[in-house]
């Protein structure tokens, strides 16, 4: 399934952030910073890359519904979208 060039461009941004949290994550430890900061920037790192992979499947979900034949033809079928769900959740 295709996704519009704005969804494209708003989940590129969000996966750039995360990327840059993951940098952060590496020069803390370098530095020797406290746990309580490692860990907090840890997990803003998990919260962005599970938003991706969420507004992913999401604007993917949309796409199957409004297309549902062409969804069923590429193997998206109603069992394997919620076993990729699960995968996120």
């Amino acid at each position: 399934m295709e996704l519009s060039a704005e969804t494209q461009k708003s989940i590129l941004a969000r996966l750039r952030r995360a990327e840059g949290q993951v940098r952060g994550v590496q020069a803390m430890i370098e530095d020797g910073r406290p746990c309580s900061d490692v860990v907090t920037q840890f997990a803003a790192a998990i919260r962005a890359l599970e938003q991706a992979g969420f507004k992913y499947f999401s604007a993917t979900l949309a796409e199957c519904a409004t297309h549902p034949e062409e969804a069923e033809a590429n193997g998206y079928t109603p069992a394997r979208l919620e076993k990729m769900f699960m995968q996120l959740a």
